[in-house]
């Protein structure tokens, strides 16, 4: 939780929120303050001299006078989104040339840290619709912005949801296999759901599907062993789909509860490995398929996520690293692109550091 509100402060969604209502931008005393107060003591001794001999008294003693009553400017305010655009309305209609000027510091800002293209379309048309020829009194700018912002950015996750929980106890064995790419923390990852799930009282059987990979049957092994909780595997190179039928089987002959399958990372463009994985999906018959993707790799993921799905359906998305993730595109993007649920946030190195996805923290983290 501690994380979670630090990244609130910074990264992505305080910038986002800068770019709003704006900052006063902090400055030290410059050089030309200080030949203003050097100017004003030059003419303070003119002035006492000019007195001395009785010359023109009062012309300069007014001149001082004026001199010294000169205020020193302020620091500008950088004016964000509701500043800028509240100055220009009144009561009068906003037109959609002055709203297209106005939305393109955030709309740059959304494209610096990785938000989808159709995310910011998506944002964009929502708030024109609710700004554009509409009257909006100057004093409820701000609010209306705020709200339709809000509004816009909540049902981007407007997705049918997983409740992984009340799914894994009414099925035994419930069956989950998760895909990604190498490199995206699927081992990690699954290992910090089973603790989830002990955690719940379920039961957990693994299934070591990744046989291609140099060592990964013996980083699954080691963290079954932590965990305590049967490893199912075969030799490298045997058939993934044979392990993940073997794991299922005798998760039957246990009454165990859920069975996670870890699968070899693959990019969706290999053909052989994207056969094979189909081949697992459909011997282990799997009743959730689910995507791992990091957070960190912003636009990356959400592509990964989509073409995924394509090639062998998707039902949820993981986001891994995210303790790390200072720019967060992916989490307010991958949703909408992809159709699918985030079901949870990977915050760490430790088994317990797995969030479940909470779409409202998300939201309020921009100060909506």
């Amino acid at each position: 939780m501690e994380k979670t509100e630090e990244k609130a402060e910074s990264g992505f969604f305080a910038r986002l929120k800068k770019k709003f209502v704006g900052e006063k931008e902090v400055t030290k005393p410059t050089e030309e303050v200080s030949e203003v107060k050097e100017e004003k003591e030059i003419k303070k001794e003119v002035a006492e001299e000019a007195v001395e001999k009785e010359k023109l008294k009062e012309p300069i003693r007014k001149e001082v006078q004026t001199e010294k009553q000169k205020p020193i400017e302020e620091p500008e305010e950088k004016k964000g989104f509701f500043t800028r655009i509240t100055q220009k309305i009144t009561t009068k209609k906003i037109n959609a040339e002055l709203f297209d000027e106005l939305f393109w510091d955030l709309e740059l800002a959304m494209l610096e840290n990785n938000v989808a293209v159709e995310v910011i379309e998506k944002i964009k048309s929502d708030l024109k619709s609710e700004l554009v020829d509409k009257p909006i009194p100057r004093s409820q700018v701000e609010e209306t912005i705020a709200n339709s912002l809000h509004s816009s950015i909540e049902s981007l996750f407007d997705v049918s949801t997983i409740n992984l929980l009340t799914q894994a106890k009414e099925k035994k064995p419930f069956v989950i296999c998760f895909v990604g790419i190498n490199g995206s923390g699927k081992t990690t990852t699954i290992a910090k759901v089973t603790k989830y799930l002990q955690n719940n009282n379920l039961s957990v059987v693994l299934a070591a599907a990744d046989t291609f990979r140099a060592a990964a049957i013996d980083q699954l092994q080691l963290h079954a062993d932590k965990l305590g909780v049967k490893l199912i595997k075969h030799d490298y190179g045997s058939d993934p789909a044979a392990v993940a039928f073997d794991a299922v089987k005798h998760a039957e002959a246990k009454n165990n509860d859920v069975v996670l399958i870890d699968t070899a990372g693959r990019l969706h463009s290999n053909t052989n490995l994207m056969a094979e994985m189909e081949k697992i999906i459909r011997v282990a018959k799997p009743d959730l398929k689910l995507f791992i993707g990091e957070s960190i790799t912003g636009n990356d993921c959400v592509e990964q996520a989509k073409k995924f799905d394509e090639t062998v359906g998707i039902d949820g998305i993981i986001l891994s690293k995210a303790d790390i993730d200072e720019k967060g595109g992916a989490a307010i993007s991958v949703s909408y692109v992809t159709k699918r649920p985030i079901l949870f946030l990977g915050m760490g190195q430790e088994y317990e550091d797995l969030e479940p996805f909470d779409k409202d923290k998300l939201i309020e983290s921009i100060g909506l």
